[in-house]
């Protein structure tokens, strides 16, 4: 591999994933793990793990870090088009047809089963509890207030925690834990666009085994055009035998630690900032589908 041909792929924050091309021509994606080195053993372990049940990428290498050289996982290049760039230029009815898809795949990975909660700590999928975190999503929330949130009026405070508690109890009627992508939304997708067959699920940095409905949380945090979130949610419950009603109320009490996390990094990128937003809503209203004022969103 020349790595001074390595170009840049669009999307994501991370400026750490390259395309490569290879002999003749074969193109080739290297993902650089600087900042958590074993984070390539253990995203290459988990793509092999779901090969042939998900549409993920063929592991072709992992490199440890050694001495300058940093951690590298490469994989096969998949065909298609960013999701977040298909999804704003579909009608209603397209819409839907890739909504249904995403729901599958949501679906698809809340019935992966993993023994425990936790995060995954090397190549062998071995589960450690969470480091440096608070347990439970009310304690978050406190932590989080202590912290990032510190500006908030005491309305606001007082008003996640009211709904953090709240959301803590609907997530425990569900006792089970499964593959969690972490990440899933549109720019981690990869989609034909003449069809809107998802032909891609990467980015597995954050993978964990964590609650079923984290994922479908992601899915529909701000992607809410009706059509699309309708056929999530009716993909969704088919399979995985839950009404939407129910699975949709149970994904916005999940996305609570995201939308925590992200708004406590408000001001160091437009998610993190949208996040805030849309958390602040919440904290006011006291709902978890409350919205902002963004007249595109389902509320």
């Amino acid at each position: 591999m020349d790595f001074a041909s390595l170009e840049p792929l669009d999307g994501g924050w991370s400026g750490e994933t390259f395309l490569a091309r290879v002999g003749d021509g074969e193109r080739q994606v290297v993902r650089i793990h600087a900042r958590r080195p074993a984070r390539a053993e253990v995203d290459a372990a988990l793509m092999r793990l779901v090969r042939g049940l998900l549409p993920v990428p063929e592991v072709l290498d992992v490199r440890r870090a050694s001495g300058e050289m940093p951690a590298l996982l490469i994989t096969s290049y998949l065909p298609g088009e960013r999701g977040d760039v298909v999804l704003p230029r579909l009608g209603p009815g397209e819409q839907a047809t890739l909504g249904a898809g995403v729901g599958e795949l949501a679906a698809a990975l809340a019935g992966m089963p993993q023994p425990r909660p936790g995060e995954y700590a090397d190549g062998d999928l071995a589960i450690r509890p969470w480091s440096g975190g608070a347990a439970g999503l009310e304690a978050f929330a406190q932590q989080a207030l202590a912290q990032g949130l510190h500006h908030w009026t005491a309305e606001e405070r007082d008003g996640l925690l009211r709904v953090a508690d709240l959301a803590e109890e609907l997530l425990a009627t569900v006792d089970r834990v499964c593959l969690v992508h972490s990440d899933l939304n549109p720019k981690n997708l990869l989609v034909d666009p003449d069809s809107l067959t998802i032909t891609g699920l990467v980015d597995w940095e954050y993978a964990h085994a964590g609650h079923p409905f984290t994922d479908l949380g992601n899915v529909l945090r701000f992607d809410r055009q009706p059509d699309y979130v309708e056929a999530v949610l009716a993909t969704y419950g088919r399979v995985r035998g839950v009404e939407p009603s129910e699975a949709l109320s149970l994904a916005r009490a999940a996305d609570l630690f995201a939308l925590i996390e992200l708004a406590g990094r408000a001001g160091t990128n437009p998610v993190a900032d949208r996040a805030e937003d849309r958390l602040r809503s919440i904290a006011r209203t006291g709902d978890l589908h409350a919205v902002t004022g963004d007249a595109r969103l389902l509320g």
